[in-house]
């Protein structure tokens, strides 16, 4: 479903000169999984689902999703995401029904199509109760509600969420990553970004950890454990950083909710 090979992005920077954001990430993720990416702050994650989402242009390597070339297709690869975020805007002067409506209708959905699919999508994500709130009354975890409609209306083979829960309630970020196994149990292919432990931890079928725009280590978090000798995800983190040189910053580690 998703393919990344040799990914490279560079900047030019006045100051440092070339600056390097992904440097040769390359992984791979399959229908009915959740793939995760693991890393602090300026890793490189965003980056890289950012190339997946057609928004940048690598500056070396490739990208396929679901088949189709993120450069030379890139209409095609958003026909098959969804991308949620914790920074997607929200209409203030649309209601949460005209929101989900409008994107549908911007993905070329047959009318009665549409309406079906959002009586369900309104149903299952319990926002019926929501449907006529206007964006600029919504809490954020209505607005998060509202995202996650629109970015799955089309009914897309892949989804990609990026630091979806930052800024989230504990109720809300539960919420949303119930949402996210829910999905992959629909056999949906899913990339989940974050800098959270334990939500990594809790979703994730396979695992990438990123630093400074190189990955360090793959896999399932038996194989991980088994590999570097560890059984807790917060020391293997950091026990890469340090092999690398590097002092860990802005990763969390947070107890699950029961």
């Amino acid at each position: 479903m998703i393919e990344a090979r040799s990914l490279t992005k560079s900047y030019a920077d006045l100051r440092r000169g070339e600056f390097v954001a992904l440097d040769a990430l390359s992984f791979s993720a399959q229908a009915g999984e959740v793939y995760g990416l693991l890393g602090p702050n300026g890793a490189g994650k965003t980056t890289a689902l950012r190339i997946l989402s057609t928004v940048l242009q690598p500056t070396s390597g490739t990208a396929m999703v679901n088949g189709f070339d993120c450069v030379t297709q890139p209409a095609l690869v958003r026909h098959h995401i969804g991308f949620i975020s914790a920074n997607t805007a929200v209409y203030d002067r649309m209601t949460a029904w005209e929101m989900v409506e409008y994107f549908g209708r911007l993905y070329g959905m047959e009318k009665d199509y549409l309406r079906d699919r959002m009586e369900s999508l309104f149903d299952r994500l319990q926002m019926q109760e929501i449907r006529d709130l206007l964006g600029a009354k919504m809490s954020t975890g209505m607005k998060q509600k509202v995202s996650i409609a629109r970015a799955i209306v089309h009914d897309p083979p892949v989804l990609i969420f990026d630091e979806a829960t930052n800024g989230l309630d504990v109720l809300v970020a539960r919420a949303l990553l119930d949402t996210v196994a829910e999905l992959r149990d629909q056999g949906k292919c899913i990339i989940f970004s974050t800098h959270i432990m334990r939500e990594a931890e809790r979703l994730c079928d396979r695992l990438a950890i990123v630093h400074q725009g190189r990955m360090l280590a793959e896999g399932s978090m038996d194989e991980l454990y088994e590999t570097y000798g560890h059984r807790d995800l917060e020391d293997l983190f950091f026990d890469l950083i340090q092999r690398h040189g590097e002092e860990p910053r802005a990763v969390e580690k947070q107890p699950l909710e029961n």
